[in-house]
């Protein structure tokens, strides 16, 4: 289960997926009637058309790259596990409803469906909604088969190598420093995820320090993704970082902002530049356009040389092993465990 993706580049289609996108309580959590004056009075009247122009900039003859990427994967999985795999969007189309029945019509007694959100780390607005969606959709049509849901995988091995080695070829060329751009959250989210209430952005270094508010917090489980891969490529500190992309609005997110990040690492003698960004498994519009057309525009303004977007893992063969893995028998409970 991935994001999704508005239907074609016109404006009504994207407008109808943003509303659908951003009306949800879990990306823009406020009360529902300010909500909807929020979005569809003032967001996205502006917002639709100037995301039209960015989607129809990388839209492929197969459609959304999101999308197509996805398939891709479905069908790169299927060839490795006998048992039928399908995809559904958690907005847009294809819906969970329509997985579910197709699955049905493949395996008629079915008993369990495995989900697997197509997000490593664990954000209200991304794994949980996608989790909880899915879960809404099975219950209200009252589906006999038992749904197990894949836990975040941002620290587990298999995933880690994936990720490690489809990033490991960049860094025979030339570079001075290496940005792991995460999308970015809302603090309040952080602060709502922490299950202790008293953990997350309210210890110092908290993130470093043993909390079962981990399980949950967005913010800790990129810095370890971070972490867990520069240690795999054996990255040399101060040779990387970490910042946070996509802000919406005027309220405080995760920092450092990505944008702002590009327009000052040339003036702090970065000029060679490779970034990653590991809250996707699929490229869109946040890494095609966001950051391999906007970012780069504006690092190399600032003055820098040479930038460099390393892929998501999209279809590499490990990421499809990976998750083959996963689905074998005792793959689950050791991811379970795992986390």
């Amino acid at each position: 289960m991935n994001l999704g993706s508005p239907d074609s580049t016109r404006v009504k289609d994207v407008r109808r997926y943003l509303n659908e996108f951003l009306m949800d309580e879990r990306v823009i959590d406020m009360p529902y009637l300010g909500r909807l004056l929020l979005v569809k009075g003032i967001i996205v009247p502006f917002r639709a058309p100037k995301s039209a122009k960015a989607y129809a900039s990388i839209w492929t003859d197969e459609g959304s790259p999101l999308i197509v990427l996805s398939q891709q994967l479905q069908q790169a999985l299927q060839q490795q596990v006998e048992e039928p795999v399908v995809l559904a969007m958690r907005y847009g189309s294809p819906a969970p409803w329509t997985a579910y029945d197709e699955l049905l019509e493949k395996v008629p007694d079915l008993e369990e469906v495995v989900l697997l959100p197509l997000y490593p780390h664990y954000a209200m607005s991304s794994y949980e909604t996608a989790v909880e969606y899915a879960k809404e959709v099975h219950a209200k049509r009252k589906y006999k088969f038992k749904l197990t849901i894949v836990p975040p995988y941002y620290n587990n091995e298999s995933y880690l190598q994936a990720l490690t080695e489809s990033m490991r070829p960049y860094l025979q060329q030339a570079w001075d420093h290496f940005l792991f751009s995460y999308h970015g959250v809302p603090e309040r989210h952080i602060h709502k995820g922490d299950i202790t209430g008293q953990h997350c952005l309210k210890v110092s270094n908290c993130c470093e320090v043993a909390s079962p508010a981990h399980a949950r917090c967005y913010r800790h489980q990129c810095l370890a993704s971070t972490r867990l891969v520069a240690e795999r490529l054996q990255l040399p500190a101060g040779k990387y970082s970490t910042s946070f992309q996509s802000r919406l609005g005027r309220d405080p997110w995760l920092q450092p902002y990505t944008a702002e990040r590009l327009a000052q690492l040339p003036g702090e003698g970065v000029k060679k530049l490779l970034v990653a960004c590991p809250a996707f498994v699929s490229d869109c519009l946040e890494t095609l356009e966001e950051i391999a057309v906007e970012g780069k525009e504006s690092f190399l303004h600032a003055g820098g040389e040479s930038f460099t977007m390393i892929p998501c893992l999209n279809v590499h063969p490990l990421w499809v092993k990976a998750i083959a893995g996963w689905m074998k028998e005792g793959g689950l409970k050791e991811l379970e465990q795992h986390v």
